[in-house]
């Protein structure tokens, strides 16, 4: 028996190569004989250095950065050692996390930590970048990540101007004669599972600017602000869209990548699913096995345990899945590839038990050991 695992990370409690291991940990003891592979799995979010770093043989780099305020912060990306392939979430340097109470106010957050860390990789001989743009605290456009990156960025008297999400008023001008020229080589892979567009009603500074800190006379200004940016931005890239969906993600950082760089907004399970090359594992397995924190509706709505049935079907294998907890409405799942889901816990207990990686490796064994005994019954 062939089985390939690949689920998502228990957030909080495991991740995605622990609870491989769990799992495989409880084929193991009821099939000894069974060849059991542990895939990486993620969806561009949270957990996907850490999974595709040390799922695919690589390493984490742990650099200094300018944080989403302005002040000195630690961020970490992951390299991909054979293909020297750099895998960042720009939460790393200017995630919503990374900000508190007053400081909340995208006029005064940046995005200039990430371009730091694509300079920190490029360095180190990147040229192949897979990057999640999920939770930010910004709406600067990339106009930080870019300036760290050497555009250049002037006010209507020749000035060059700041770095900040209150900087974009003042975009008279863009040069990008002194841009690092390592960028000429590299490719950027976007994990981007939003479909907004730069501006308007469903821009990012009217949708997603609230929840950064702006008020309604915020949103407003920025969106004006974008909607001049993008003008601006057409004079020196042609093909310039801020109608292209996924331009809109992260404060319009979607839109600078794919203006400024070049770079491929992707669904994030999708670049995942084809960085990992999961497809060729799954092909000849005999069971698929995913699964993640918790499976419920918003799961069978595309979430990664569904990107793996999915795969896992398009060669009519069949595949089980496995949760820290489980929804009625879990049963979409059905619908969408997973066979059959189990959750793990085996008894009451309080969340911070349920949680500690500990004892939710030790339920994910013993749930693994008796799905698999049952399985082993069969055939």
């Amino acid at each position: 028996m062939k089985v390939v695992i690949a689920i998502d990370s228990l957030k909080g409690s495991l991740t995605s190569l622990q609870a491989g291991e769990a799992i495989k940990r409880g084929i193991k003891e009821e099939i000894p004989d069974a060849e059991v592979l542990v895939r990486p799995l993620a969806d561009g979010g949270e957990g996907t250095v850490e999974a595709l770093a040390l799922g695919l043989g690589g390493s984490l780099e742990k650099i200094s950065v300018t944080g989403p305020v302005g002040k000195t912060i630690t961020a970490e990306y992951g390299i991909i050692n054979d293909t020297k392939t750099a895998i960042i979430e720009m939460s790393a340097a200017a995630g919503i996390t990374k900000v508190h109470g007053a400081e909340l106010n995208p006029l005064n957050t940046t995005t200039f930590g990430v371009g730091e860390m694509i300079c920190d990789a490029m360095e180190k001989g990147c040229r192949d970048f897979i990057i999640g743009i999920g939770g930010s605290a910004t709406n600067d456009g990339g106009l930080g990540m870019l300036s760290a990156l050497d555009f250049k960025f002037f006010d209507k008297d020749g000035q060059r101007i700041g770095v900040y999400g209150r900087d974009l008023e003042k975009i008279a001008r863009i040069s990008k004669e002194s841009v690092n020229p390592m960028l000429a080589e590299c490719k950027f892979s976007i994990a981007c599972d939003v479909t907004n567009p730069l501006c308007g009603e469903m821009g990012c500074s009217s949708v997603y600017g609230p929840q950064k800190g702006a008020t309604p006379e915020i949103v407003k200004e920025m969106d004006s602000w974008l909607f001049e940016y993008a003008k601006t931005a057409a004079k020196v890239f042609p093909n310039t869209d801020p109608d292209f969906p996924g331009s809109g993600a992260a404060g319009g950082l979607g839109f600078a990548f794919r203006t400024f760089l070049s770079g491929e907004l992707l669904g994030g399970i999708d670049l995942v699913l084809s960085k990992t090359d999961l497809e060729s594992y799954i092909k000849d397995a005999d069971i698929v096995v995913t699964g993640e924190g918790r499976l419920d509706f918003q799961t069978a709505m595309g979430k990664a345990p569904i990107g793996v049935a999915r795969l896992a079907k398009k060669y009519n294998k069949p595949v089980v899945a496995f949760a820290g907890c489980v929804t009625k409405e879990a049963v979409e799942c059905n619908k969408s590839g997973i066979d059959a889901f189990f959750p793990i816990l085996r008894e009451v207990v309080d969340l911070d038990t349920a949680m500690n990686a500990e004892y939710a490796a030790e339920n994910m064994t013993a749930t693994a050991r008796q799905v698999f005994r049952a399985i082993n019954i069969k055939l």
